[in-house]
């Protein structure tokens, strides 16, 4: 795994700081796991997998999904972070 610089600078985790791990645990099939370790992991693959298929198939809807998408991952992102700095 590729160390945080964020934590080895400022001691403090950053907001990508679980996604290496979480994307791991997924691959090994840990879906709960990967979900506590990181909860926006389902979010951003779900995005990808979108977005990858986006580029073969458009949609009508295509670019405000794509933004819901977008909305959903960062906004799950900033609050499981708040909730992790906090506890």
């Amino acid at each position: 795994m590729l160390p945080c610089i964020n934590k080895q600078l400022f001691g403090m985790e950053c907001l990508g700081c679980g996604i290496q791990r979480a994307t791991l645990l997924v691959f090994k099939g840990d879906f709960v796991l990967a979900f506590k370790t990181y909860p926006a992991i389902y979010a951003l693959i779900l995005l990808a997998l979108f977005l990858i298929f986006n580029l073969f198939i458009k949609f009508k809807y295509d670019e405000k999904l794509k933004i819901a998408l977008i909305i959903l991952s960062v906004g799950i992102i900033i609050i499981s972070y708040i909730l992790k700095i906090t506890n």
